[in-house]
């Protein structure tokens, strides 16, 4: 069954709980150089209003690093759907970050690419992600195919409601 993991702006308060989590889930070693898979930041609009984000690898379903790794690390998970990798081949040629549109792919400190894999390992063992599982105000969840799609469905639904209403205003 397809899954993905859904971002809640509008619950999210960048407060870094999930990036925490998957920096310890993934054993990422920052005073080595090594970049987390997830980062969260602030946005601020020219009108003050601030915006929250939790931003990690998007598990693109046509993936542009899986078509840029010439040796084959990269693979889209056909149970699941996300983008997953076994870097036991990778050469450090750095094909899958010039590839990918959100430059998701880091390197380690052996020169091999890592990027969020949605802790699928976690997941074969009934868990959630590291990052859905902290996050004290439920802005990543992992939802079903079905749950995805009625989520999209409400999110353009409200969207189209705060146009109409702005333009009657």
């Amino acid at each position: 069954m397809k899954r993905y993991l859904f971002f809640d702006s509008e619950k999210c308060s960048a407060c870094g709980a999930c990036a925490l989590a998957c920096m310890d889930q993934n054993d990422i070693d920052i005073p080595a150089g090594e970049q987390p898979f997830r980062s969260t930041f602030t946005l601020e609009e020219k009108n003050g209003a601030l915006s929250f984000y939790s931003v990690s690898c998007m598990h693109c379903a046509d993936a542009p690093c899986v078509m840029g790794c010439p040796c084959g690390c990269l693979t889209k998970d056909p149970e699941t759907g996300f983008t997953l990798y076994d870097n036991t081949n990778c050469i450090s040629c750095h094909s899958c970050a010039m590839a990918c549109p959100y430059g998701i792919p880091t390197f380690g400190t052996d020169g091999k690419m890592r990027k969020c894999d949605a802790c699928i390992e976690r997941q074969k063992a009934g868990l959630l992600p590291a990052c859905a599982k902290i996050c004290p105000t439920g802005a990543l969840t992992l939802l079903s195919e079905d749950e995805f799609k009625e989520r999209q469905a409400s999110e353009q639904r409200k969207k189209a409601r705060l146009m109409m209403e702005k333009q009657l205003a």
